[in-house]
């Protein structure tokens, strides 16, 4: 092949930053990495996303317990990806919360994005041995619920198709900050190889009208302040786009996939480079958004070896 598969040859540690991005709001972040969120109420701490694996939780830990000591009661997933769940036993929290919806993709391409992701970013699952197996939440909803960290409200809620169909958003009222798993990335490439490219934009307007102070998003540095704000949703939004519209274009007129390729790449190469994982979702993505330009609705399951079929069909 003529580069590595993936992330298989991003092999440096990343330097962790740890941002307070609203009164007892933290964005645990490394570099495009995948993000952590902590929420501290009055009588203990919510976590959003879990790391890959136990050993990478432990340093959302230990940022931790550089602020509080209370206890951690809750995790919450905002989807179903395996470097975003796999970690969730090292938190030991009484409540592990996702979507209906995700955990019917646990259900469905659990184990196979397990082995999929593990072959794609083999240093983000540093210590994969302690993984105890699938994470399944104890609580799901659908739509909307509310958290009580004492007085503290914490709103876990459903606003449209995305990154994937069971994508939460975690809002803390209070201060007007939100959690947006990857629905909204800053200054890195959105995986779309689950996604919905068409709902995509209505789902990021529909975090825009919160007006928010802050977000932390899904990979790349703490957003802080309105005009940051939004910035970081219109870039996500030109990211999707750029992707899926020459896709459209291409499928319309019964294109091939290596002809969608070249038309992503010309579109998004100039904008998105330099972005974080840019190389790495590429090929991923254009395979969604043809997908989706033929009429498939319902993500086909990424698997170890159609990761490597499609990487060879594309890079080769």
């Amino acid at each position: 092949m003529a580069k590595a598969f993936a992330s298989q040859g991003d092999l440096a540690d990343k330097t962790i930053s740890f941002t307070e991005v609203g009164e007892g709001l933290y964005a645990f972040t490394a570099e495009g990495d995948p993000n952590s969120g902590v929420i501290i109420g009055d009588d203990s701490v919510m976590i959003v996303e879990a790391q890959a694996t136990p050993r990478l939780a432990q340093k959302v830990i230990d940022c931790v317990r550089t602020v509080t000591d209370k206890p951690i009661s809750h995790v919450v997933l905002t989807h179903y990806h395996a470097v975003r769940v796999l970690g969730a036993s090292a938190f030991n929290a009484g409540q592990v919360i996702m979507s209906d919806a995700a955990r019917k993709m646990v259900v469905e391409r659990g184990q196979e994005d397990w082995e999929s992701e593990f072959q794609r970013f083999p240093r983000l699952f540093q210590g994969h041995e302690s993984i105890p197996g699938l994470t399944w939440p104890t609580t799901t909803f659908n739509g909307k619920m509310s958290v009580f960290l004492g007085k503290r409200r914490v709103d876990i809620m459903q606003v449209g198709r995305a990154h994937t169909a069971g994508d939460a958003v975690i809002h803390v009222p209070d201060q007007n900050v939100m959690f947006t798993g990857d629905i909204v990335e800053a200054h890195s490439a959105c995986y779309c190889g689950d996604g919905h490219f068409a709902e995509w934009g209505a789902t990021l307007e529909a975090i825009r009208a919160y007006d928010l102070a802050a977000i932390a998003p899904g990979r790349g540095d703490a957003v802080i302040g309105r005009d940051a704000v939004n910035g970081a949703l219109d870039r996500t939004r030109d990211f999707v786009d750029s992707t899926y519209k020459p896709v459209v274009r291409i499928a319309a007129r019964g294109g091939s996939l290596r002809e969608a390729w070249d038309a992503v790449r010309s579109e998004c190469d100039p904008k998105f480079k330099d972005y974080a994982i840019y190389e790495h979702c590429l090929p991923f993505n254009v395979a969604r958004a043809y997908d989706e330009a033929r009429g498939i609705d319902h993500p086909r399951i990424w698997t170890a070896e159609r990761d490597m079929q499609m990487w060879a069909d594309l890079q080769g």
